[in-house]
Order: C-alpha cells, then sequence, then structure tokens
C-alpha cells in the first residue's frame, strides 16, 4: 500500500516530507500488526486455541510502543515544521488515527482473553458462528480502511463508512438472537454472555475503522464527517471531487 505522493508536493518543506513519510511507514506496519492481532483473537477463539489467544494479549504491548513512536514522531513534527493547511490536517489526522488503531489493538486483546477463558472451559458455546461471520467483515474493514489511508482515497474512505452500519445491523441481530437463546435455556448464560462481549469488541471494532476512514476524508478533503450520514457524506465527497475537477480543467 503505498501512499499518493501528489499529496505531498506542496510542503514547507523537504524535510516535512521525510518525516510525515517516515511516521507513515510506522503507522502503516502498526495497522498491519494491529490487522493481524484481529485476526488471531477470532481464530484463537473459534479454534479454542489457548497457546494463540496468549500470545495476543503478549503482543498489545507491542501495539502500544508503535502508539506512543508514532505520538511522538507526531509531536516533534508540529515543535519543528510547524505545519499549516493540509499539511496540519494531515498530522492530525495520523494522531487520530493512531489512537484508533490502539483501540482496536485493545479490543482484540479483550476477545483474546475471553478466548483463553472459554478455552479452558472447552465446548463452543452458542454465537460462534455470527462470531466468525462478523469477525471477517471487521477484518476487511481494518485492511480497506489502511488502504484507504495510505492511498489517500477519500470514496474508497466512504464506502468503508458504509460497511460499519452493515456490521451494526448484523450485531443487534446477532444479540437479539443470544437473548432468546440464553432465555430459553439459562443453562449456558455465563458462557454466552462471553460471546456477547466478543461481538460488542468486533462491533467497536468496526467504529475504530469507521474512524480512521474518517480522518482520511478529513485529510484529503478538509471536511470533519464525523456523527454525519454516510448518505451525506458520499453526496459531499463527491461535490468536493467534481469542483476541484471543474477547476482544474481549462476553460
Amino acid at each position: 500500500m503505498e501512499p499518493n505522493n501528489t499529496v505531498f508536493s506542496h510542503h514547507i518543506s523537504s524535510q516535512f516530507n521525510e518525516d510525515i513519510q517516515d511516521v507513515n511507514t510506522k503507522f502503516m506496519a502498526m495497522g498491519g500488526l494491529v490487522e493481524q492481532q484481529v485476526a488471531n483473537a477470532i481464530h484463537a477463539l473459534l479454534d479454542t486455541d489457548l497457546d494463540l489467544a496468549i500470545k495476543v494479549q503478549f503482543e498489545d504491548n507491542a501495539v502500544n510502543r508503535f502508539e506512543q513512536e508514532i505520538d511522538e514522531a507526531l509531536t516533534l513534527i508540529l515543535a519543528r515544521r510547524h505545519p499549516a493547511a493540509s499539511d496540519l490536517r494531515m498530522v492530525i489526522a495520523m494522531s487520530k488515527a493512531n489512537t484508533d488503531l490502539e483501540r482496536i489493538g485493545d479490543e482484540a486483546a479483550k476477545i483474546a482473553r475471553i478466548a483463553q477463558n472459554l478455552c479452558e472451559e472447552g465446548e463452543s458455546p452458542r454465537g460462534y458462528m455470527e462470531t466468525r461471520h462478523i469477525g471477517n467483515q471487521v477484518r476487511i474493514m481494518i485492511r480497506e480502511a489502511l488502504d484507504a489511508f495510505a492511498r489517500l482515497d477519500a470514496e474508497a474512505a466512504v464506502q468503508v463508512m458504509r460497511a460499519d452500519g452493515d456490521i451494526d445491523r448484523e450485531y443487534s441481530s446477532a444479540m437479539r438472537a443470544l437473548m432468546t437463546y440464553m432465555i430459553e435455556d439459562p443453562r449456558h448464560i455465563s458462557r454466552v454472555i462471553n460471546v456477547m462481549w466478543v461481538l460488542r469488541s468486533l462491533e467497536r471494532i468496526g467504529d475504530h475503522a469507521r474512524n480512521i476512514s474518517e480522518q482520511v476524508i478529513y485529510m484529503v478533503k478538509g471536511m470533519d464527517v464525523r456523527h454525519t450520514d454516510v448518505d451525506k457524506v458520499e453526496e459531499q465527497v463527491q461535490a468536493k471531487t467534481t469542483a476541484i475537477e471543474q477547476k482544474k480543467t481549462p476553460e
């Protein structure tokens, strides 16, 4: 995933460009690690893999180190380069997306802790089919959000935002089904509640992937689309893109 270098073409100094590219490389490495952590946490749960569950929790320390290093690097860029306009937006967007990546890592560690507990109890409880499905969807969301960030692709970021709505609906449906199951068969309440916590973590991971996509749109288009309906966001992004293209077209 190579960044779109055209966005880096009018910086205050070439050093800013080098600094931000270094941070971007580290950010993408952190993103790859976080995506793998989510995948491993889900596998640990579904495959009752105790060793993998413990590994995910241990490796959360590496995600935390990445977050600290990226924060420190961005703080130095602000202090030394004094970026303005689109350069400043890029630093702000990276800082916020960095926080969201770290929180995805936290949710993966939570899933791994629950997986560890359920591994020790044996027998797969109800809700694993929903966990597998929603888990696969959020993994795709993370990958596509990072890809949109790397390519500075606002249109792709909108599609990630739209996918978050699908996950929210499937999460609500799965939770209703599990509530009904517990009422009908109270013997497995505690274990099913653990699966519900896993689904909650997956839903939150989707929210964080959406947040990263919102930062892509802010970085590229200068639009703050938080708390905005995705249809309206898509309309605004397309309008802004059309306006920019019209300015570039010679009369």
